[in-house]
């Protein structure tokens, strides 16, 4: 136990949340800053921001791969789940693991691709078209983020599914 009372495992999730929360959060906000901004001035002065439409791409890219270890987190992906009150709870717990096991493994390998394409991304130093932005800073930092993404997942693997309360998820 920590001196707060916290486990290690509350503290690095928490810290996830953080980070990872911050990160999409300033993203997103940015998003929606230069799109205000590109409006204002295509309504107003007649021109917009060069290379918006850029921007907002590589800022997606850091909202979608920075929400994903904190989607994980929560458990909040799609799932099928019409015939889970039928299978035994060992079943679960089984279905569970493996699937987290079977995530793991394709977000640390794509972590992987992703770090090496940054890699060669970073000797042909690839840019964006308009801007000349580097790719390659976003394309380590999408591998980090799928690599942490499989490592949550590695965690959930080794803990039992948890309930939904009444009210989450959605049904179809």
């Amino acid at each position: 136990m920590c001196l707060t009372g916290f486990s290690r495992k509350n503290v690095l999730k928490k810290l996830l949340e953080f980070l990872c929360g911050l990160l999409a959060g300033s993203a997103l906000f940015a998003i929606m800053a230069l799109t205000f901004f590109d409006v204002l001035g295509r309504k107003f002065a007649s021109n917009s921001i060069p290379g918006s439409l850029e921007l907002t791409e590589l800022l997606m890219v850091i909202v979608i791969f920075a929400a994903l270890p904190l989607v994980s987190e929560r458990g909040e992906h799609v799932a099928f789940d019409s015939l889970d009150h039928y299978l035994p709870a060992w079943a679960l717990r089984l279905q569970s693991a493996i699937v987290n096991v079977f995530c793991a493994a394709v977000l640390l390998g794509l972590g992987w691709l992703m770090w090496r394409t940054g890699g060669q991304f970073l000797e042909s130093g690839e840019t964006s078209a308009q801007l000349k932005i580097l790719k390659a800073p976003f394309i380590y930092g999408m591998g980090l983020l799928c690599a942490l993404t499989g490592v949550v997942h590695l965690v959930h693997a080794g803990t039992p599914p948890v309930e939904l309360a009444e009210g989450e998820g959605a049904a179809l």
